[in-house]
This record gives structure tokens, sequence and C-alpha cells, in this order.
């Protein structure tokens, strides 16, 4: 009689054990690519970030009722913005730009005005597709924001 063959070296022990490997590497994969793509809209201190909406509705509502209006122009590598209302305010601006979805796209932009009253704003690279724009005077006490679809170039409106 034959001696049977030892089991490492037979096809099925091999097999077996392969295919729960295979699917532990996987989670493992996945659970790593989760870590390190993880949401960044969800806010952990979202109870300051809800008392802090009052706070930005009266900078809106001081910004309206100073009758502040900004034509924006986005060019290629440049933003232009151009006040249209209210009293001329001549000082910086602090002009931010937040992505909806895609936090590491956010920037922020000190702008200061020429001699014909028109704030600059140098891009890195082109802006395209949504993008909500906050201007804000340089001590914070107003602001206007708004939500844009940036992918051609036509003069918009913040007021």
């Amino acid at each position: 009689m034959e001696k049977p063959e030892a089991w490492y070296k037979q096809f099925w022990p091999w097999f077996l054990i392969i295919l729960p490997s295979i699917v532990i590497i996987a989670s493992v994969i996945t659970f790593k690519i989760a870590l390190d793509n993880a949401d960044s809209l969800v806010a952990d201190d979202y109870y300051k970030k809800g008392k802090g909406i009052n706070q930005d509705i009266h900078k809106i509502q001081k910004a309206r009722s100073l009758g502040l209006q900004f034509s924006i122009n986005v060019l290629d590598d440049e933003v232009l913005i151009k006040q249209h209302g209210g009293k001329p305010y001549n000082a910086a601006l602090n002009v931010e730009f937040y992505h909806p979805t895609i936090q590491q796209k956010d920037f922020a932009a000190l702008a200061s005005a020429d001699g014909n009253h028109t704030y600059h704003i140098t891009l890195k690279e082109p802006l395209e597709g949504e993008w909500e724009i906050r201007v804000e005077n340089f001590n914070k006490s107003w602001r206007l924001q708004k939500r844009f679809n940036l992918t051609s170039d036509v003069e918009r409106w913040l007021n």
C-alpha cells in the first residue's frame, strides 16, 4: 500500500486556506481606504457650528442693510471683484472659496483694491464647477455669500 501524500503537497488544503486569506487582505485594504478617505463634510463640533450660524446670519443681514453688492468675474487665472452697491469700501476683503464636496480645494485670499476699486485674486489653478464664495470685510463685521457654477466666463452678482 502506497503512503498518502502529505497535506501541504495537495491542492485542496491550499485552496481552502487562500480563499479566506484573500478576503481578509481585501477587507484590510478596504478598511485602510475608508480611513484615508473619510467624509470631510461631517463636522465633529456640529453644536458649535450650529451656534455660529446665528452670527453668520447677522453678518449677512448687516451687509444687506448697508446695500452692499459685488460683481464677480472669474477668468482663467484671476478673479475680479467689483463693488456696485452701498457705501464705497476701499479696505481689503477676505474672500473664501469653498468647494461643496472636496475640502482640500478650499482656499482663502486677502484681496486689495486697485485704483479702479477692483479687487484682484490670482488663482493657482482654474476654478470649475460649483463653488461657494464668501466675501467679508477685513474686520469680519459683514459678509456676503453665494454658491456659483464657475464653468463659464459670466459676471455673477453677490448681494
